[in-house]
């Protein structure tokens, strides 16, 4: 940093120093400065605890506990002029505590702040004021809305990785470095956001929010591949008792399951989704005109093949696909549903041997 001297048109350096260097205090000094300014954080913060040591069966205080304007508990932790190795840790346990803290318990705890600072206010005035609402109360500290903030004259690399790392889960963090400056006789304190910086915040936290989506969809989909699995091990328990088709196929996470007809490019295939059971005959194996021939040779015994199955079969031709496909489904079955396994389980045993036996001769 530079003053810059307008009289002979040059720059001035300003030294950097250290809080330690200047006989300034954690609690005596920089956590007083961000009581009475808290704004300092480059927001608007109602402090309304000090030291604040309210947790149950624990004697660990946060330095100071405020309210932001949404009505969200805003942890924050002060270091003097190095964070240390464990300062994530401490506040995470800090958030931790907080969150269970309901509504009557924080204007509690502010009416005591108050009394002990000498304010001749109520908690409820001033939060309803900060707030601008008489609802204040259904604003504070709802679900997972907790924040942090630490301040700190340095950030160890390691404290700086792990909240990185942590805003990809949604944890709510802020880190401001705390630089003293001497110039003469006047000290000036620069507080700068450096995590996330603050010209990219927006950024960081939507590029956050997305890792956080990401990752549940891929946690969904690890999931559903699971349950899939599960359930055709139990179709293929089914299918023994009645049929030897699928005999040389294994449990999947795949939402079908095939089994060869005898016939090259056409197969049996059994599909099963949050929707429906289905049994198909599917013809992909030749080209698109070699299947959408194969289906009109099928197409043209419709009647014949229908009357063999015992029920009206639904075919699809797909032009401008390559494969064809005939099928019979039983909807509002869904294998996300385990109570659902049982009766998709017995309408594909109950029909896949008349399906079969319906267009074996046709195939041949």
């Amino acid at each position: 940093m530079y003053i810059i001297d307008k009289e002979n048109n040059q720059l001035r350096p300003i030294r950097k120093a250290t809080f330690k260097e200047l006989g300034f205090r954690e609690r005596e000094h920089l956590q007083e400065w961000i009581a009475k300014y808290p704004n300092c954080l480059g927001e608007e913060l109602l402090i309304i605890q000090k030291e604040f040591d309210g947790f149950n069966e624990t004697n660990e205080r946060l330095d100071l506990l405020a309210v932001d304007k949404t009505g969200s508990l805003v942890i924050i932790e002060n270091k003097l002029d190095d964070t240390g190795k464990d300062v994530t840790w401490q506040v995470i346990k800090y958030a931790s505590y907080c969150s269970t803290l309901s509504s009557s318990d924080i204007i509690k705890i502010f009416n005591e702040y108050l009394i002990q600072n000498s304010v001749d206010e109520s908690a409820e005035d001033i939060l309803e004021e900060f707030l601008e609402t008489e609802d204040y109360k259904e604003l504070l500290n709802t679900g997972n809305t907790q924040r942090i903030l630490m301040v700190a004259g340095d950030f160890r690399k390691e404290v700086t990785s792990s909240v990185m790392w942590l805003m990809n889960y949604g944890l709510r963090i802020q880190c401001f470095k705390a630089s003293p400056f001497v110039s003469g006789d006047d000290i000036i304190l620069n507080m700068e956001q450096i995590v996330p910086i603050k010209e990219a915040e927006d950024y960081v936290i939507s590029m956050a929010k997305k890792n956080r989506e990401e990752s549940g969809e891929q946690d969904e989909l690890k999931e559903r591949h699971i349950i899939r699995r599960d359930f055709w091990g139990e179709m293929l328990k089914g299918l023994a008792q009645v049929t030897g088709l699928f005999k040389n196929v294994s449990p999947r996470t795949a939402h079908w399951m095939g089994a060869g007809s005898g016939t090259a490019g056409i197969t049996y295939n059994l599909v099963a989704t949050k929707k429906y059971m289905r049994i198909e005959l599917t013809i992909s194996g030749g080209t698109q005109e070699e299947n959408k021939e194969w289906y009109d040779k099928l197409l043209a015994d419709r009647e014949a093949i229908e009357r063999r199955f015992g029920n009206t079969l639904e075919w699809e031709r797909l032009d401008g696909k390559r494969m064809s496909r005939i099928k019979y489904e039983k909807t509002d079955l869904s294998v996300f549903r385990k109570e659902d396994w049982p009766a998709m389980i017995e309408f594909v045993t109950a029909y896949i041997n008349a399906f079969e036996s319906a267009f074996k001769k046709y195939l041949k």
